[in-house]
């Protein structure tokens, strides 16, 4: 028996459990994040006797006789300024890590109520957060730290909440206090726990499935495979290629260590694993594929029936040969930028249930219209009988986009007429979801004699890994991005997306572009030294300004404004010792000819207005957004507007969160929704009169698929732009990054820099210390030796926004995207600072001979 205190009242349990465990599910304290449950993340932090500890490393017999005090009970003082500090400054995003961060503080201000910046770094150091960049969260702790320390009171704020103000997010105060409602949150009565035996290689025949021994558990409910898939056992997030298996049959052959065999289902969470390792799999095991060299020779294996080139590319434009001969100088490199984890604060979770004679399914993906999609033609339903409603989301950056568990959560649920919870551990996420592409790129550059660039091309080879998932439109984004923002026009760029036995590649922030920008901008900054110029200068006299041509021939729209954040630094960089710079831009939208809408549903009920949109928040705000432009256009207070979450009974289908879309799209039809019910408001109706409407608004771009022969093709509906300093001190550690954006009419200053310092930090990661170790094809990463970014290695960063004189020019008010651009950037930045720094060309990621990576490849 083991007994101690859980704020403030006393527990026993029988059971030597691990104390995140019996908080989160016998005691129900969910603010209690189980993020890594190995101690590396810091979201399940709790104070055992006055110190901030983390609860995933304490067994129960550890804190025996001691005092445990978790987010739910801290002092209501606390609550009510921590609530108030984090949405004042914007601390939070998709929210996960928040509870942690808040409890970290607790502890750190009862030992030090006055700490200085760097105390604050050190004292969240264990914490880990993938979205905002640390930033508003430091501020945050300050702010909180003075007003207890001042004994100041809640100010009354009121809000307008128009476009440009710095509106509190509609989910702060429940994702800072950790009442916000995740799906691992969730326990439904007699609900029943799912899990995936995954393949035990990377490649290997499945000769003979036994479960005899599983059955017998006394726990066991079900030991499905892919015989019991009802419907196609094939899913994917292109619907087109669905090459995807639900499980691999027997007499199949696995494509990667994330493939799953059978789906064990357990009446108790606590045995799955157990049961588990009761399967028998007999596997006859193959070499795998491990690199797209190997993939591509000729005698390879097929990984999939048509072969191992999932797509290619070649984007010509001009002479490229010609020019390139001509050009006073040209420069050749090749780049190698490896396998990238997304590293999300929360691990996949998903429940299904019955409901009627299909499925209800609540999920934290990225699109509830794509789930539904995929989970209806694995169970052979018609699709409106899967029914999708979103949970909050704890942050996804693209790794929530494919299935991962909502599938087999369906599938367990409909068969079993049960409620079923699928939650992947980390170990099995790191393992099984996709990540950002590795890339091997060949690049020429040229130039004339003053620095105009003359021609580029390009050949990328993309390991897509063991599915397609996105990897065919990640690819077509790298080679349409490869030239840079720049105004020339000879271009050819030839990629190459292919299967491979690795883990498979997919939507990962900045979607192929932080690739191919990481390769031109170093080649810029070679073909400066070569001219005798500034690597600010070349960027500056090749830039793109409105009505410029870009390489891939979309003429630049008025609201552009790369030149005036070129300008925006300028100084930062040309006054600092060591510097590095990069420019870029980033599509909004999906593009090049394929359908691409917005959707939203404007309605009166009980005297308020719902907006009501399938859009995903993963982190940047979605309900906030569709809440202040709803406020833009009707005028009214911000109080009358309720934004609800993504419901596939409830919400029309607004496509998927990714490509810098939402804010746009969805943001405009969300607009051309509400300009209907003003219409009414200004005729004299009264919302009470107009209880029951409905509105509904819808946009769609037009835009022209690659190699169009028209001279300026449309490739994206727009298109945002930035630029990076960063700095380095004279031991080369990183000193600060000055970032200036232009992504058009800012909605929510303060959300969008939050967005901006997130994406520069997780552009840090990618540049200087992240690795996702495998070895011959098996994953060897575990969240502790990823190499996040924690506060205490941040250097400061410096936002500003700028904007064209037409700012307005175009749709939903003038708004781009920002957050798949605020990470492409800073990659190449940090090697142009460290070029700087000692004149030697990084072209690997992560970069090393640095502080952060002492070896020399």
């Amino acid at each position: 028996m083991y007994s101690f205190t859980v704020n403030g009242q006393p527990v026993t349990c029988e059971e030597d459990k691990e104390l995140m465990h019996f908080l989160r599910d016998d005691l129900r304290l969910t603010g209690t994040k189980d993020g890594c449950d190995s101690g590396a993340c810091g979201a399940c932090t709790v104070i055992i006797n006055g110190r901030a500890s983390k609860s995933c490393l304490f067994s129960l017999s550890k804190v025996d006789g001691k005092d445990v005090t978790t987010v739910e009970g801290i002092s209501q003082r606390q609550k009510d300024v921590f609530a108030y500090a984090f949405a004042k400054t914007g601390a939070v995003q998709c929210g996960y890590c928040i509870p942690g961060f808040v409890v970290s503080a607790v502890g750190l201000l009862e030992k030090n109520p006055d700490p200085s910046e760097k105390d604050i770094r050190k004292g969240i150091r264990a914490n880990i957060c993938r979205c905002t960049g640390y930033v508003k969260i430091i501020e945050g702790i300050q702010l909180a730290a003075q007003m207890l320390r001042e004994e100041t009171p809640i100010p009354e704020e009121p809000a307008e909440g128009r476009l440009g103000d710095d509106f509190k997010r509609v989910d702060a105060v429940e994702k800072t206090l950790g009442t916000g409602i995740y799906v691992d949150d969730i326990v439904v009565p007699g609900m029943l726990h799912a899990s995936a035996v995954r393949s035990a290689y990377p490649r290997a025949k499945v000769l003979k499935i036994n479960s005899e021994k599983a059955l017998a558990h006394p726990d066991c409910e079900a030991v499905l495979t892919a015989a019991d898939v009802p419907g196609n056992n094939k899913i994917g997030h292109l619907e087109f290629i669905s090459d995807w298996d639900v499980m691999i049959p027997e007499g199949e052959i696995t494509r990667y260590v994330g493939d799953a065999i059978v789906l064990v289902v357990s009446s108790n969470k606590g045995s799955l694993a157990e049961i588990k390792e009761l399967v028998e799999i007999e596997y006859e095991v193959l070499e795998p594929l491990t690199s797209c060299e190997q993939a591509m020779a000729e005698d390879a294996p097929k990984i999939h029936e048509k072969g191992n080139v999932l797509s290619h590319e070649h984007l010509i434009r001009g002479n490229v040969e010609e020019k390139l001969n001509n050009s006073k100088y040209v420069v050749t490199e090749h780049y190698s930028v490896p396998i990238n984890e997304h590293a999300f604060m929360e691990p996949e979770c998903a429940i299904g249930q019955p409901e009627g004679d299909g499925v209800l399914l609540w999920s934290a993906g990225q699109s509830i219209y794509d789930e539904q999609r995929e989970c209806a033609r694995m169970l052979g339903l018609e699709k409106e009988k899967v029914h999708v409603q979103a949970k909050l989301v704890g942050g996804g950056f693209g790794g929530k986009e494919d299935m991962s568990v909502q599938h087999h959560a369906s599938l367990a649920a409909y068969l079993l007429k049960k409620p079923v919870k699928v939650l992947l551990s980390r170990d099995e996420s790191l393992m099984v979801h996709p990540k950002r592409h590795g890339m091997e790129m060949d690049f020429t550059t040229g130039c004339d004699e003053e620095g105009n660039l003359t021609a580029m091309k390009a050949v990328i080879y993309s390991d897509t890994g063991a599915y397609a998932s996105l990897g065919g439109p990640v690819l077509q984004r790298a080679c349409t991005h490869a030239a840079g923002p720049y105004k020339y026009k000879d271009i050819d760029i030839e990629g190459f997306a292919v299967y491979t036995n690795n883990p498979p590649a997919g939507a990962f922030r900045g979607f192929g572009v932080c690739q191919t920008a990481f390769a031109i901008e170093c080649n810029l900054n070679l073909l400066a030294e070569k001219v005798g110029i500034s690597p600010w200068e070349i960027r500056y006299k090749n830039a793109v300004e409105p009505g410029d041509v870009l390489p891939n021939g979309q003429v630049v729209s008025k609201n552009a404004a790369l030149k005036e954040s070129l300008l925006a630094v300028k100084d930062a960089y040309e006054n600092a010792d060591v510097a590095g710079i990069s420019c870029f831009f980033k599509n909004s939208g999906i593009g090049v000819g394929l359908s691409d809408i917005g959707r939203c549903i404007v309605s009166v009920e009980d005297g308020k207005v719902h907006v009501r949109t399938s859009a995903a928040c993963i982190g940047q705000g979605m309900q906030t957004v569709t809440t202040q432009i709803a406020v833009e256009a009707l005028d009214i207070d911000p109080a009358l507007i309720i934004a609800e979450q993504p419901d596939t009974a409830r919400t029309p289908d607004s496509g998927t969160t990714t490509a810098s879309r939402q804010s746009l799209f969805t943001g405009e039809a969300t607009r051309r929704a509400a300009m209907q019910l003003r219409v009414d408001l200004d005729m004299g109706r009264t919302l009470e009169s107009l209880e029951g409407q409905e509105y509904f608004g819808e946009y769609s771009a037009i835009t022209d698929p690659l190699n169009s022969e028209k001279e300026n093709p449309v490739s994206h509906a727009g298109y945002g732009y930035a630029s990076e300093v960063v700095t380095l001190d004279e031991k080369g550690k990183l000193e600060k990054i000055y970032a200036s954006y232009d992504m058009g009419q800012v909605i929510n200053p303060r959300a969008a820099e939050g967005q901006i310092e997130g994406g520069i930090v997780m552009g840090l990661g990618y540049a200087l210390t992240e690795n996702f170790a495998m070895e011959d094809g098996f994953v060897k990463a575990k969240y502790a030796t990823l190499g996040l970014m924690d506060a205490s290695k941040v250097p400061p960063i410096e936002t500003s926004f700028v904007a064209a004189k037409d700012i307005h020019e175009g749709l939903a008010y003038g708004i781009k995207g920002v957050g798949e651009l605020s990470t492409i950037p800073t990659a190449p930045a940090v090697a142009g600072a460290y070029h700087a720094f000692d004149g030697e060309l990084r072209n690997v990621l992560p970069i090393v001979n640095t502080p952060y990576q002492k070896k020399k490849r």
